[in-house]
């Protein structure tokens, strides 16, 4: 079994860092390897530790955490996103958009309202003023999109935003923004929203 887990002390915290591409299984039997020498590290002060590297699903946060606490009573912070989010750590990788997991919604989004997916997400209807969509892959909106889109949120720079008609004054692939200036911008119909030389382009 390939070393998948690295723990290293600093001054204030103790960082532990997960290969990107190991299974869970792995990780797990890595972490219960090295936890004994981890415990050795502690003493009287409870240094704060750090969980970094591979981005992981909630019960795979859970399962780390509960075995971390199992012999050491401390705090753990996971420096990855838990669920998708305007403020969340982007990270670029590459993903076969044509394999997207989609999520359907049929109706409009009022304002105020959000939508979130891992995969991608098709509105049947519109997305408001005021109304957020956000995806880890691509938004399509069948009717107009006035509200936030936000696609590729956790750094897919391959996603795409479709819209029946496109009437927002910004837009977000992974980490790239684009203000729209209504007075400069027509209105786009039938748009296509994607990033070329991380640039956000509408078509």
């Amino acid at each position: 079994m390939r070393n998948c887990v690295s723990i290293n002390l600093r001054k204030n915290e103790i960082l532990i860092k997960l290969s990107d591409d190991a299974e869970q299984k792995d990780i797990v039997e890595n972490l219960k390897k090295k936890i004994q020498e981890l415990k050795k590290m502690y003493k009287n002060e409870k240094t704060p530790i750090r969980v970094t590297g591979k981005i992981l699903k909630n019960k795979e946060i859970d399962e780390i955490q509960k075995l971390i606490k199992k012999y050491i009573d401390v705090e753990i912070d996971f420096d990855m996103p838990k669920s998708l989010g305007l403020s969340s750590i982007k990270r670029t990788f590459n993903k076969e958009i044509a394999i997207s997991e989609t999520k359907f919604h049929r109706g409009s989004l009022r304002s105020g309202q959000k939508m979130e997916s891992e995969g991608s997400l098709v509105i049947l209807g519109d997305v408001n003023s005021g109304a957020e969509v956000m995806a880890s892959d691509n938004i399509v909106v069948l009717g107009a999109l006035r509200g936030l889109a936000h696609a590729g949120a956790k750094g897919n720079k391959q996603a795409i935003i479709s819209a029946g008609l496109l009437d927002t004054v910004q837009i977000r692939i992974a980490n790239i923004v684009k203000e729209i200036d209504r007075d400069e911008e027509p209105l786009h119909k039938q748009a296509y929203v994607s990033v070329v030389n991380n640039e956000i382009v509408i078509d």
